[in-house]
């Protein structure tokens, strides 16, 4: 009890800011961020960035109306829409395709919480309460709980792309086609995510429909969990990478989310060529009660992650910052430093 640390007797040192140790820290920095955020600034703007806004894309069913439209009337209702856009440039590999949601909040309290993450985990939830998944724990008519529990998996992100290629080359015969872009949907979660935080239950592979008996699927979602990814059985069920995505929730109202590589083989081996491109897509996800918006990003990426010149810019800034509140110190100095 009595000693120098808790008695705040410990040896202290504290500099003395004076104008010949502060000045040409100032100018310093400046000089240095200065250059920095001019490199940060080049290799984001080389960053290449496609954004698609399908939110009131037209049925290919009804030209009169719109796909947001009709599942607002009926939830259930599956409506495809086609997105037809022009690449202007060839976008080299690697290229990913992320989606964006505009006004969504994944940031609310309530919501971050809405989870169990020892159901996640694989570990059987039958009968036990879980306060943070209500309302979304238990199913009030069948008795049954619902697996994944809570409001993010509920609100879990369903609508599907397929992306095509215009071929148009006047040098191969019978160019005038459609070609087939293929879609990874393989490690577009955290490391730690695949790992760490979601497994399957035990002898899930075995029998997941007998595994998951006793649970029901979330009141928003079309299918089971076991049916999320029937192709892949490692990516099925809580292994599934897209709900693993989905599950991380984003800091601010308007994100991105990773949702697809593109497979660089055959013609786009070294990446998207430039020409004529369409999405045909699974409109499911309702947006418009909430005033929100729904696009598609094709995109590059660089060092630095995506195209975003924030960190370009808050380096130039302080730089300038720098240099600008040293010139004044040094005009200070000489004016009045001595008084």
């Amino acid at each position: 009890s009595d000693s120098k640390f808790k008695q705040q007797k410990l040896p202290a040192w504290q500099p003395i800011l004076t104008a010949e140790s502060v000045l040409p820290l100032l100018f310093a920095v400046g000089v240095s961020f200065i250059p920095i955020g001019i490199a940060f600034l080049i290799v984001t703007n080389a960053v290449k960035e496609k954004v698609i806004d399908y939110t009131y894309c037209v049925s290919v069913d009804n030209a009169n109306a719109t796909c947001a439209n009709i599942i607002s009337d009926n939830i259930t209702t599956v409506c495809k829409c086609q997105v037809q856009f022009n690449l202007e440039s060839d976008y080299p590999a690697p290229v990913f395709l992320y989606y964006k949601l505009k006004n969504f909040y994944q940031n609310h309290r309530r919501y971050v919480k809405s989870r169990d993450d020892d159901q996640l985990l694989g570990k059987d939830k039958t009968g036990m309460s879980i306060s943070e998944c209500e309302p979304f724990y238990k199913d009030s008519n069948t008795g049954l709980y619902y697996a994944p529990c809570g409001a993010i998996a509920n609100s879990l992100f369903n609508d599907t792309f397929s992306l095509s290629y215009q071929l148009n080359d006047p040098n191969i015969t019978n160019s005038d086609m459609n070609i087939a872009v293929n879609l990874i949907k393989r490690n577009i979660a955290w490391l730690t995510d695949r790992n760490s935080k979601f497994h399957n239950p035990q002898d899930f592979f075995d029998d997941s429909i007998t595994v998951f008996k006793k649970s029901i699927q979330p009141l928003n979602w079309r299918k089971n969990v076991y049916q999320l990814d029937t192709e892949d059985p490692t990516n099925n069920g809580y292994n599934n990478e897209e709900l693993m995505v989905w599950m991380r929730v984003a800091a601010f109202h308007n994100f991105r989310k990773l949702h697809r590589h593109i497979n660089h083989t055959g013609l786009f081996k070294n990446g998207l060529k430039s020409g004529n491109y369409s999405f045909i897509i699974e409109y499911n996800y309702p947006v418009t009660k909430f005033d929100g918006r729904k696009k598609l990003i094709l995109t590059t990426t660089s060092f630095l992650g995506g195209k975003n010149s924030f960190l370009g810019i808050a380096y130039l800034v302080v730089g300038c910052l720098s240099i600008v509140i040293g010139v004044i110190f040094v005009i200070i100095h000489f004016r009045v430093g001595k008084k």
